[in-house]
């Protein structure tokens, strides 16, 4: 069929495709014939329109992308969408550390304003933390308290405008991109000589407001700067002309101030020189701005949450915006599990309530302050009677016993290479697909991935333990729950009872006895046992100190008074680590499971693949005229002294 070049084909954007459509339409024209279309005048005139057509394409292209939120690339593209949705996207956030303080004075009273600057030092590098409220405390006697003092790391910075309804272009912008908006107070002051100001509040519900509600509206602007706006008269109060917007607000510098805990008080508060201060809470909490991906993830959630938490989706998305140092949460109803403070988190149902475990981007647990500033925060979101309740996360390692054959006439790498090549496989694989909640350890993706390391490699043998940390409650006889919430392995009853069963643990002392160091073990048909290694040879203290349940994979401990733990991987220690062999190879994580490859206690072995040079799958020894096959067998189990 044949092809009418006298039309321009306009189906192709790229540069070389273009050109050539230009020059196929050209030459169909009667006016070129016979043209010569590589002369260098003609071919840079096409150059150009080729150009212009190319950037053209691009710039629809970019234009049709960032008008969805799902395709937006440019930051400001993402938060507008945002804004369209309702979502306040995070600003970055200020360490943020409780202390008390007391002044020691017989004052009557004292005044400790907003911006008293207390100082710390982080890996030899000081930092700032300043009060952002002035607070008055009365004397207690000899001193003067000012207890449970939250404190912020940055600088306290005031920033005033004059409003002038004639400058069409006036905004009030927070002057800083380092500005925690958290930490912001508005105050509108009637005029330069009316010093009466009226503090403002950010308005959260526009369904509740009226035409005289002092409230304040935030977003982000360009350059990842915030601003604030105000009301029209109708929706909220306005502001008029003469009156002074007043500012306050932390400059932080983010997550360098994560871990302060000692704090050096300023020369005087309210003259009082004798101050003494008292941490109670470590500075955390420090975060970055909320990044494009997170606002493309949080916006629709937030939009489908309409201002209420109902189901354990909107609870995720709220518990992400209220405590912006969230880097995984799980939330599950009491339907489908409950905690308990001794017995810890179960599948028993706990109805009328919600589980809220949170990883933070610290890696640290939630404080206690932490808990009960998100289950309030929580609050206004909650349905009906719902209680939400915060519990820390649990960690299953799992402990990978690594052999793998290569072939050393396929790479230049030694074994020791090979063993750090399949070492920084196991790493990656931790932490990009675990540490995460709902990230199940798939077996055969990481053998997969070990065989992959490098192409030399021919086989791996991998096996599975799960270990676990719990701390006792030493010089006090108590019960001990830990749940690996997968089931263990015992293919039948008394299994491996000899050998300590699939449990064992590390050390600890009973009673007082110094001089005696005992582990766990179990007998293969569900009981635990406690023993000690008297020359090598195992001698049990207890052969009914509590159960395992194989399919459930807990093991309870009977009330036992530990006095001491011993070191674990050659530190010392508050934890004793128990682990057991799970029946399985894949190891799921429930409610607020989190796993994690412990590379400290897994080993990675290379050695010569012998099919590669003999061809045989084993290796035959002959004595006399007998020949017996040796086939080398791979267990699992922990060793006497656990791991």
């Amino acid at each position: 069929m044949a092809v009418n070049e006298k039309r321009l084909n306009v189906t192709q954007f790229d540069f070389d495709d273009v050109k050539s459509n230009l020059k196929t339409f050209l030459k169909s024209q009667n006016e070129f014939t016979d043209y010569d279309f590589e002369g260098s005048g003609m071919s840079a005139l096409l150059d150009v329109l080729a150009y212009n057509t190319h950037y053209l394409g691009f710039n629809a292209n970019m234009l049709a992308n960032e008008m969805f939120l799902d395709s937006a690339s440019l930051r400001s593209s993402v938060v507008s969408h945002a804004k369209m949705l309702g979502y306040e996207v995070s600003s970055p956030r200020a360490p943020k550390a409780i202390i008390n303080i007391s002044l020691n004075t017989t004052n009557a009273l004292a005044t400790m304003g907003a911006g008293t600057a207390f100082t710390t030092s982080v890996d030899g590098t000081s930092y700032q933390f300043v009060t952002i409220n002035d607070v008055t405390s009365q004397n207690t006697g000899t001193s003067i308290p000012f207890d449970s003092t939250e404190i912020y790391e940055g600088t306290y910075t005031k920033t005033k405008y004059l409003v002038d309804s004639n400058d069409v272009d006036q905004r009030f912008m927070l002057t800083d991109v380092r500005a925690d908006t958290t930490t912001l107070t508005v105050k509108v002051q009637n005029s330069a000589s009316d010093t009466t100001t009226t503090t403002y509040t950010k308005a959260t519900d526009i369904t509740q407001l009226s035409t005289t509600s002092t409230v304040y509206y935030l977003q982000e602007a360009e350059g990842g700067k915030f601003e604030i706006y105000f009301g029209d008269g109708a929706t909220s109060k306005a502001v008029e002309d003469g009156n002074i917007i007043v500012m306050s607000y932390v400059i932080t510098n983010k997550t360098a101030a994560n871990g302060s805990a000692i704090f050096t008080a300023p020369s005087s508060i309210d003259g009082v020189t004798g101050i003494t201060v008292t941490t109670v809470a470590n500075a955390v909490g420090g975060g970055e701005p909320e990044t494009i991906s997170s606002i493309k993830l949080n916006a629709p959630l937030d939009y489908a949450a309409q201002g209420r938490a109902v189901t354990t989706e909107d609870y995720k998305v709220y518990v992400r915006k209220l405590f912006t140092n969230t880097q995984a949460v799980s939330v599950w109803g009491g339907e489908d599990g409950s905690f308990d403070t001794s017995t810890g988190v179960s599948s028993t149902p706990e109805y009328g309530k919600v589980f809220i475990s949170v990883k933070s981007t610290t890696g640290i647990a939630l404080t206690t302050s932490q808990k009960e500033n998100l289950v309030k925060d929580l609050a206004p979101y909650k349905v009906a009677s719902i209680t939400p309740v915060i519990v820390d996360p649990e960690t299953t390692l799992l402990i990978l016993n690594v052999t793998f054959n290569f072939n050393s006439s396929a790479t230049i790498l030694n074994k020791t290479d090979l063993e750090t090549a399949v070492t920084t496989t196991l790493s990656g694989y931790s932490s990009n697909n675990l540490n995460s909640f709902n990230s199940p350890f798939r077996f055969s993706q990481l053998t997969g991935l070990i065989d992959d390391a490098d192409r030399s490699i021919t086989n791996n043998t991998t096996t599975v333990t799960m270990g676990k940390f719990f701390e006792p409650s030493l010089n006090t006889s108590t019960n001990y729950s830990i749940n690996f919430a997968n089931a263990f392995y015992n293919p039948h009853s008394e299994h491996n009872k000899s050998g300590g069963g699939i449990l064992a643990s590390t050390g600890f002392q009973i009673d007082g006895d110094t001089a005696t160091e005992y582990f766990f073990d179990e007998d293969g048909a569900g009981v635990v046992r406690i023993y000690s290694l008297v020359s090598g040879v195992r001698s049990y203290l207890s052969s009914s100190a509590g159960t395992v349940d194989y399919a459930n994979g807990t093991v309870s401990i009977n009330s036992v008074k530990i006095t001491a733990v011993s070191n674990v991987d050659g530190a010392v220690s508050t934890q004793i680590r128990v682990t057991a062999i799970p029946s399985s190879n894949d190891v799921i994580p429930v409610r607020n499971q989190l796993i994690e490859i412990d590379l400290v206690n897994s080993t990675v072995t290379g050695q010569v693949d012998s099919t590669t040079t003999t061809g045989v799958g084993y290796t035959t020894t002959t004595s006399g005229t007998a020949s017996t096959t040796s086939v080398n067998t791979t267990t699992s189990y922990p060793t006497s002294s656990g791991y």
